[in-house]
């Protein structure tokens, strides 16, 4: 690219708008060439400049500001729709997804399960929309924050007079005395916490520059943000994850890679007492019993270094805790939070095999409702053999028996019942308050004798890995939004050319503050207060529309 030179001497590289040295426009660009561009100083930016390769498009496509609104409103979109319909991880575990949409939310709940908006948050397309924004934010920064940096840095004091001219606030003034009032000048802006540059009779009064990277912070907040929101999708950065463990049992903790396991020794509920006057208004408001704390009394293993993978694991004690809620159980970066239990859960069922004609018991089976044997050999040629087991009974659509969870709210059982007289076996439905021959009358059946049951706890399991990154990203936005929206960008140019004393100014905003600051200027030092020449531009055009 053919570089620019300046009258002043300086070298500019290809795109420059205004000297880097003395700050002539080099370009006559847009309507309203009247006032330069100050947006980033006239400095050349890598997207204006170069379009030849494919890093340079890639550069120009994700630094555009209308590409990168145009992401977020996709991205926006994409969220919103999201929400229309409970994603896949907040329906019940136990049943099909396809099929819970259909029947749940009809054709719309099936087009959203076949467009993939059940699990959006974590589709490829979404990550890939919100690496887009990233890359977009990252790409648009550096382009315009580098040559910006550097203009800023390296500004020169003396300015050339058509960069003072073509300034928004312009304006000159014949004095006697130009030292004179240049140092008044100079007292005024310094107390009013201006920096002051002076170079050859000319002045430059600067605060706020640091405003300017306002906009710059937010990206980089933003970026971190959208980090640490895309790492709750890695392996191991985030887990929310529910167990559900009854008491005596020990389960593994999910998204531990099976190394951490919870036993619940016991689960306490506590009511509050009905007859305490200290809370007796509030019970009669609940209408019943109310719970006062329900908790896990716990104990936490971890995998022993020595276990054998696909065998029974050795378990080593790390700590015992009383999970309640709000007072969770931590071990390395995990969390288990008291959730919801479940009291007096079906655990076993016993069952006697009986005469139906004699009403001899022939022997009992006790069946573990979570894990029943597939079959039980009563011995002298009795054996029961469970056909089919339906955990939580319905009839489907078609009539036939069937299951609604693997939970055992309402257990069922077809059994097959062997003995000496009937070697090919009987058939018995038995459930709930239901004792059926399936298929003819039968010399033996199955009689319901007792049940166990276990309360059951439901813990959360909590790992987050991405709030750091979350909370630091967040922070930094925060700061970026009021460093850039409660500051601005102020900048004064006194120049003494013969008896006139020229002053010019700029500002990325707030202009009537700077407007107030040169009203301090020219009342202490008798400066002629300098037009606004968008003003001017606004009226002349708001007048020739009336």
């Amino acid at each position: 690219m053919n570089e620019i030179k300046c009258d002043c001497g300086h070298v500019n590289p290809y795109g420059t708008q205004l000297c880097q040295n003395c700050g002539k426009p080099l370009e006559e660009k847009g309507k309203n060439a009247s006032m330069v561009d100050m947006r980033y100083e006239g400095a050349a930016r890598r997207s204006q400049t170069y379009n030849k390769s494919m890093v340079d498009k890639i550069w120009n496509f994700f630094s555009s500001v209308k590409v990168g609104i145009w992401i977020i409103v996709l991205t926006l979109v994409a969220s919103s729709i999201g929400t229309i319909f409970p994603q896949e991880m907040y329906i019940p575990n136990t049943v099909d997804p396809a099929e819970h949409y259909k029947d749940e939310y009809g054709i719309a709940g099936q087009i959203y399960y076949t467009l993939g908006f059940h699990n959006l948050y974590g589709s490829w397309w979404y990550m890939a929309l919100i690496a887009s924004l990233g890359i977009s934010l990252i790409i648009a920064s550096i382009d315009r924050v580098v040559p910006l940096y550097k203009a800023l840095k390296n500004q020169r004091v003396p300015r050339n007079e058509a960069f003072l001219k073509r300034q928004r606030l312009f304006g000159h003034t014949t004095v006697r005395d130009a030292d004179n009032t240049l140092d008044k000048a100079k007292a005024v802006l310094k107390g009013k916490r201006y920096n002051i540059r002076e170079e050859n009779g000319s002045l430059l009064a600067e605060k706020g520059r640091f405003s300017r990277w306002g906009p710059y912070v937010n990206h980089l907040g933003l970026v971190i943000f959208l980090t640490g929101a895309m790492l709750r999708f890695f392996p191991g950065m985030y887990v929310d994850d529910i167990v559900w463990v009854r008491e005596g049992e020990t389960e593994v903790i999910p998204g531990t890679d099976g190394q951490y396991f919870i036993e619940n020794e016991r689960f306490i509920v506590e009511l509050y007492d009905e007859n305490d006057e200290t809370f007796q208004e509030a019970l009669e408001r609940a209408g019943g019993p109310t719970v006062k704390n329900f908790q896990t009394d716990a104990v936490l293993y971890k995998r022993a270094d020595t276990s054998v993978v696909g065998t029974t694991p050795e378990l080593e004690e790390v700590k015992e805790e009383d999970i309640r809620v709000n007072h969770p159980l931590r071990f390395d970066n995990f969390a288990l939070y008291q959730l919801d239990y479940k009291l007096n859960e079906l655990n076993t069922m016993t069952f006697s095999l009986d005469n139906r004609e004699t009403g001899e018991s022939i022997d009992t089976i006790e069946i573990d409702l979570f894990d029943p044997k597939d079959e039980y050999d009563l011995g002298d040629g009795y054996k029961v053999v469970i056909d089919s087991y339906f955990p939580n009974f319905e009839f489907n659509d078609d009539g036939e028996p069937s299951t609604t969870s693997s939970i055992p709210d309402n257990p069922a059982f077809i059994f097959q019942m062997f003995s000496p007289e009937h070697p090919d076996g009987e058939y018995s439905f038995v459930g709930i308050q239901r004792n059926e021959d399936v298929f003819k009358e039968n010399d033996y059946q199955m009689s319901f004798r007792d049940v166990n049951t276990k309360n059951v706890t439901a813990l959360t399991v909590r790992k987050d890995l991405t709030l750091p990154f979350i909370i630091v990203g967040a922070s930094i936005f925060m700061i970026g939004l009021i460093q850039g929206s409660y500051w601005s960008h102020r900048r004064i140019w006194i120049k003494q050319k013969d008896k006139d004393v020229w002053i010019a100014g700029h500002a990325n905003k707030h202009w009537e503050s700077l407007r107030k600051d040169f009203q301090s200027l020219s009342d202490e030092t008798g400066l002629v207060m300098p037009e606004d020449k968008l003003k001017q531009k606004n009226d002349k055009e708001s007048e020739g529309k009336g």
